[in-house]
Parts: C-alpha cells; sequence; structure tokens
C-alpha cells in the first residue's frame, strides 16, 4: 500500500452503502477532475455532496485502483443545492426529495439550523406534524453524533467500524463519555485493547495514576489472563504484581483501584487453599455452578448389583454379535459405566476404541428408548463424530441454541438452559478435553434434572484455548466414574502415527523412516530451510508421492505463529505456492495479508449471529465457530463468500473480515478437534514453555494417513524430554471437593 494521501471532491455516485457499519463504498470527482472510487467507513454518504477524504491506495484485480479510506472531513452542506441533496439522499427516514423540496423552498439555507435548534417551526409545513418534526430532528442529531463519533476515532487511530457499536452503546454522549473514560473502549467493545484506549487517554491528557486507567488495568490484566493463559482467576498477589507492571504504578495505587473493583462487584474475591483468588464474575459463578452441577449429577450414579451387570453383559454380548466385534474388558466396563451413571468419563489415547465405545452407547441406550444428543465442542469435531457414529452430531453451541452475541465477551447467551432445558435423556460429548469451562457449564445446566452426560476425549492433549482444564480437573477429582482406555487394538497398532503418539507420550522418542509406513521426519536445520521444505512438500512432493489433494488432504501445523518456520510465514509462502494471483482471480489486498479466492481460511473466533446456508440451499442455519475451516468462494465489493466444509456458504462483510485469517498453516491449538488425511509439522528449537511434549502428541495425533515431522531432530527430542504443563489457576477442584 501507498503512502496516504489527502483527495478533496465531491460525490457523483454510491455503489455501496450498509447502513449496520457504515461501509461505503462511492465515486469522487477530485479537485483535478479524476474519478476515484473510494472503499470504507463513511456513514450517510451522499452523491453531490463535497468531501475531503485520506487514505491510501490499492489495486481490486475486478475493479481497479481504489482509495481506502483511513479518514475524512465532510464539511457542513452550506448552500441551498448542498442541502437539498442531503436531505433527499435518504438520509433521515421519511424525508425524500418530496419533502426536502418543501423544507428548503420554505426555510432556504437556513434548513438545517432550523431543524437543529427550532424543529417546531417544520409543522408550518403542510403533512409535517408536530410529533413528526421532532423524528426528523433526532434522526438529523444521530448523524451529527454518529459522525463526530467517527471524526474522534479517526483522530486517535482507532478502526472506524467500530462506531456503529459504540454508539449503540453510548448513543449520543459517546464521544464526550470517551473523552471522559477513553478506557470504556476497552471494557465495552471487544477487538478495542487496554493499549489502544491507553494510547487515546494519553493523547486526551490523562494522567497515568487516573482511577479509570488503574482499574481498567486491572480488569485487563485478568481478562487476558482467562483469555490467553486458561486461568479461571488469578492469586491476589499475581494480579498486583502484573497489573503493577502493566500500568507502571504503585502497588498501593494498584492494590486501592482492586479494592473498588471489589467493593462494586465488578470483580470477587474468594480463599483457593492459602491464596487469595480474584474473579471475573462471569467465570466466577461458572465454575461454581458446574461444580454444583456435576456433584449433583454423580450423585446420581445407580449402585450397580450384579442382577443389572449380569443384564447390561447380555444386552452387550447381543449387540457384540450384531455388529461384529468383541470388546475388550475396559471397553466393556466403559460402556456399563456409560449406561449405569448419571455423569461418567471415558478418557484415551488414540487407537484406545472409543469411537467403538460411543457406538456400543448409542445402540444400548436406543433399546432401552433414550433420547441422545451427540456434540462437540467444534463444528469439525462435531462432523467427525457425525461420520464415525452414523448419528447426527451438532456443535454443543448448535446443541445449545446460541441465540445471540454482542461481540465475543465471556458470557454467551444460549436458549436451553435450565428454564428450558434440553429434551434428550443422555449427552455424549466428544473432544470433551477442549470445552471450556463456560461452555461446559452452560451444557451441564441444560440438561434436565434426570438426565445423564458423559464426556468422552482424551486427557493428555492440550487444554481448552478458554479458561479452565475442566476435563482433567474432574478427572483429578475422583468425584465421577472414569474409564481409562490404555489398549491399542491390532488395526490401530499397524499405524506407526498411533504407536508414535503413544511414544510420545509416555516420554520415548518415535520411529521414523519405516518403509511402507506413515509416519516421516525430514531433516533440515535452519528455519527458513524448514520453511521451504514445508511448501516444496505440501505442493509438490507429497501430492506426487501419494496423490493427496494440498488444499484438502494436507495440515501444515506450527507450534508457534512467529518465526521462519511459523504459521504466518507458512502462510505467506503456501498461498503463493498453491493458490498465486491469476488474471480473472479476484482479491482483497490488506496490510497484514492477502485475500483471495480459492484461498484456505479459517474462523478465528466464534460468530454466533452469521447466517450461512447449505451449497444446495435447502437448508440455513447461523453461526461459524472458532477453528472452522473453509475456502474463499467469492470476492465482492460489498462481502467475501466462503464455503466451510465443503457444505455451508456463509458472506462476511468488509468489517467481518479480521475474523478470518488464513489457514494453509495453523497453531497446534487452532488444530484441536479436527482430524486431516495428512499432517506436515515443522519442528524447531523455541520457547520451553511453548514447545512441550503435549503440544507434540497433540499436533500427530491430527494426523489419519501420513505425518511429516520436518526440522531438527534434536528439536523433536527436547519436546519430548519437556513434559512442562503451565499451571492453569482453576477453582473447579474445589467446588467439587465441597460437598
Amino acid at each position: 500500500m501507498e503512502e496516504p494521501l489527502k483527495l478533496s471532491g465531491s460525490v457523483t455516485e454510491v455503489i455501496y452503502f450498509n447502513k449496520e457499519n457504515g461501509y461505503s463504498i462511492f465515486e469522487l470527482l477530485t479537485e483535478d477532475k479524476d474519478v476515484i472510487t473510494c472503499t470504507g467507513t463513511l456513514p450517510y454518504v451522499t452523491p453531490g455532496e463535497s468531501l475531503t477524504v485520506m487514505g491510501g491506495w490499492y489495486h481490486h484485480p475486478s475493479y481497479g485502483r481504489q482509495l481506502k479510506l483511513t479518514g475524512f472531513v465532510r464539511p457542513q452542506p452550506g448552500c441551498e443545492t448542498e442541502i437539498l441533496n442531503f436531505l433527499a439522499s435518504g438520509i433521515i427516514p421519511g424525508v425524500r426529495l418530496a419533502t426536502a423540496e418543501k423544507l428548503v423552498g420554505r426555510f432556504g439555507a437556513d434548513t438545517l439550523r432550523i431543524i437543529e435548534d427550532a424543529p417546531e417551526r417544520l409543522a408550518e409545513i403542510k403533512g409535517i406534524t408536530a410529533k413528526r418534526a421532532f423524528e426528523i430532528r433526532s434522526a438529523y442529531l444521530e448523524t451529527k453524533d454518529l459522525e463526530q463519533l467517527i471524526m474522534f476515532m479517526q483522530k486517535h487511530g482507532i478502526a472506524t467500524g467500530y462506531a456503529m457499536r459504540l454508539y449503540e452503546q453510548f448513543g449520543s454522549q459517546a464521544v464526550g463519555k470517551l473523552e471522559k473514560n477513553p478506557y470504556l473502549l476497552c471494557e465495552k467493545i471487544s477487538g478495542i485493547g487496554f493499549k489502544t484506549a491507553d494510547g487515546v487517554a494519553r493523547s486526551l491528557g490523562i494522567m497515568p495514576d487516573d482511577e479509570n486507567r488503574l482499574r481498567a488495568g486491572v480488569r485487563h490484566t485478568l481478562t487476558y489472563n482467562a483469555f490467553s493463559g486458561g486461568h479461571t482467576y488469578l492469586p491476589r498477589r499475581i494480579l498486583v504484581h502484573s497489573a503493577t507492571s502493566l500500568l507502571g504504578a504503585e502497588n498501593i495505587a494498584v492494590e486501592n483501584a482492586l479494592v473498588s473493583l471489589l467493593a462494586s462487584g465488578a470483580l470477587i474475591s474468594e480463599y483457593i487453599g492459602d491464596d487469595e483468588g480474584i474473579f471475573l464474575p462471569e467465570l466466577y459463578y461458572a465454575e461454581h455452578n458446574l461444580g454444583e452441577k456435576l456433584l449433583a449429577m454423580a450423585k446420581r450414579n445407580q449402585e450397580v448389583d450384579f442382577s443389572l451387570i449380569a443384564k447390561i453383559e447380555a444386552d452387550i454380548q447381543v449387540l457384540e454379535t450384531e455388529q461384529g466385534i468383541q470388546l475388550a474388558p475396559l471397553q466393556k466396563e466403559a460402556v456399563i459405566t456409560g449406561l449405569t451413571s448419571g455423569f461418567s468419563i471415558i478418557t484415551g489415547g488414540p487407537g484406545t476404541g472409543k469411537t467403538t465405545i460411543i457406538r456400543f452407547l448409542i445402540d444400548a441406550l436406543s433399546r432401552k428408548k433414550k433420547k441422545i444428543a451427540l456434540c462437540a465442542p467444534t463444528g469439525r469435531a462435531a462432523k467427525r463424530m457425525s461420520e464415525l457414529s452414523g448419528r447426527e452430531a451438532k456443535t454443543i453451541h448448535r446443541l445449545l441454541e446460541v441465540s445471540f452475541s454482542e461481540d465475543d465477551s465471556l458470557l454467551r447467551a444460549f436458549a436451553k438452559n435450565e428454564a428450558d432445558p434440553l429434551d434428550e435423556d443422555v449427552i455424549i460429548v466428544d473432544e470433551a478435553s477442549m470445552a471450556d469451562v463456560l461452555l461446559l457449564e452452560a451444557l451441564t445446566a441444560a440438561i434436565k434434572p434426570k438426565g445423564q452426560l458423559i464426556l468422552v476425549g482424551d486427557s493428555d492433549q492440550l487444554p481448552p484455548v478458554g479458561a479452565g482444564d475442566a476435563l482433567r480437573d474432574i478427572i483429578q477429582s475422583g468425584k465421577a466414574p472414569v474409564v481409562r482406555l490404555d489398549t491399542v487394538f491390532r488395526q490401530a497398532e499397524e499405524s506407526m502415527i498411533v504407536q508414535n503418539a503413544h511414544r510420545i507420550n509416555r516420554g520415548e522418542l518415535p520411529v521414523y523412516n519405516q518403509k511402507n509406513k506413515d509416519f516421516f521426519f525430514v531433516s533440515v536445520q535452519e528455519a527458513e530451510d524448514i520453511a521451504k521444505t514445508v511448501t516444496d512438500l505440501v505442493s509438490s512432493r507429497l501430492v506426487k508421492a501419494y496423490g493427496l489433494d494440498p488444499m484438502r488432504d494436507i495440515q501444515v501445523i506450527s507450534p508457534m505463529k512467529k518465526t521462519a518456520a511459523g504459521v504466518l510465514h507458512l502462510n505467506h509462502l503456501l498461498q503463493a505456492a498453491l493458490n498465486p494471483p491469476k488474471k480473472g482471480v479476484r482479491e482483497r489486498v490488506g496490510t497484514m495479508r492477502t485475500l483471495r479466492e480459492g484461498d484456505k481460511v479459517m474462523q478465528i473466533k466464534n460468530n454466533y449471529d452469521l447466517p450461512w446456508e447449505t451449497l444446495d440451499g435447502k437448508q440455513e442455519g447461523v453461526g461459524v465457530y472458532n477453528g472452522d475451516i473453509g475456502m474463499v468462494e467469492m470476492i465482492e465489493p460489498e462481502a467475501v463468500t466462503v464455503v466451510f466444509d465443503g457444505e455451508r456458504r456463509a458472506r462476511y462483510k468488509p468489517m467481518m473480515l479480521e475474523e478470518l485469517e488464513l489457514a494453509y498453516a495453523v497453531t497446534v491449538h487452532k488444530s484441536q478437534g479436527s482430524e486431516f488425511p495428512a499432517v506436515v509439522m515443522p519442528v524447531f528449537h523455541g520457547v520451553p514453555q511453548l514447545m512441550t511434549r503435549n503440544l507434540l502428541y497433540t499436533a500427530v495425533t491430527r494426523a489419519v494417513q501420513l505425518v511429516v515431522l520436518v526440522g531438527q531432530k534434536s528439536a523433536a527430542s527436547t519436546m519430548i524430554d519437556n513434559d512442562y504443563e503451565e499451571k492453569r489457576y482453576s477453582a473447579l477442584p474445589v467446588w467439587l471437593e465441597r460437598e
């Protein structure tokens, strides 16, 4: 993108305008008599009005050179012609050309002042009532207030796409409130961080020891650790130390801010053992409620007598005959436990028969006329559960009928809850290790009083991306029956992927490069060379050797986002190799990345409201979730269309594109819950807290047919030796102990 520039002129045509977010595409006749296309957030743009626009050039493959706006200056309409064009544009609901002509004909160049300062005079015009006159004034002032807000954001370098959400929050008082307390930006609007708000505060002359700043910094520290560290609380001493470091403030000032937050109920204090834990209220109540619900369900576990076991074993024997499968002792125990417990857990690594147990449970429960719901934390995990079980599985969000989300805050609203519980008798959750505390609490709250819950997952995988480590906490509490599968079955034993996954989990080195097997290591030393080798493998060598589709069958999984062999650089290389620019292929050029038709992309945050429809148009729904992978189908000025999993089509408005990232390469955390025919993973030395045994284990267990590690064998050995697991501060074990 070229250097920012400033151009003045008049709007000749409005090509597109979205009233919801202010995104506009219009043509501007400049003072030099050039007609240029402008795109960006600019509410109520109208033909004929004068504008000064700021921005940078980019080239659209279909529509040519366009100016991407970073700001604008709009002079107040002055002459009667400008005022008439302004009012006739439809900016004010119900005011069109005929009404605009009457207003300007009566009040002339004084029209806008009359609307703002003496709206009662509008009723002098036939057809305008006193009530309607004040409605016109209100709508006119809204346009001025919103423009003032956008100018404020533009001045302080904040993306103007947030303007509509801020206006919804604060209305006409938005600028005044933000000037008084700019930390409302990060407290009320997801996507605007503390550092951005802090920068605005500095430019406004707000002092570093301002109470609003200290309070916002303490709350930000806690929220950041919930999202990035997976903690549901922080010990008081750690919170104060971290916030003090962030704020550069005196310890006593941060303590006072914390006391204020606790007194107002914005934060909650509770002793966890000998430590005073500080919680965000939503996480405090989520863990507390989850613990209570799980204990209540566990208490309904049946007293198992010999006659009941004999009956269940007889039923299992019938199912074994029908399915032609002989269950191992632990598998049989898992089925019996699932059938007789209000709440139970089945855990084990790859190849230990978890899917077989789920199928047996489904058949056995169906024979008992039980209604069953199958679900998983992510869309890809739910899809895989459907394919393996032969029954429909949903995401937990979809099962609970997520109803809305104003932003990406911790709290989520679900239609299914304690007041309107799920109709099913038994809920089976696969990939349960991925479920964070908030999601699992919402699920348990929606299970009817006598309903059963069965969690299935691999507790040795990485913990959830979100807050808490619920599956491990529950297993370690001993409050629910747990069946841990440890036998790898014969058909799985043939796979080096399965064998090596278990070796890694035991702290042993994998076996590499056996002839006609499925687990390989390509030795490369330098990070840049690792990235080039990964690109060559995906784009050429594996395609030729195995007939794999590089877009659909091969997934690159990297331990880190940055570095030469990290996700960001690999996506750049892989996009260039697999989907380079072509004539007729449209793209959107951004400062961080370019989106192109045919690109592989991932949704990186939950969007509960994004509509989708199946490719045949026969089904539709809402919700695209963090980790969903799709392909860019079409790029238009007003929308980008993405097809997820070859099934669902969703349209992204321009201001939503920050929710998409290239997905030729993804992090290990983002790959959780998914399976791919082939996984290629760069392996290199890095930060010890990241390069761990369970990270490598999680990555290789994503593959079904082929694993190729590329890099330094010494780095793989270091990862396997490193059984470090970062401590997560979680109160769930405490609540599970308080019967």
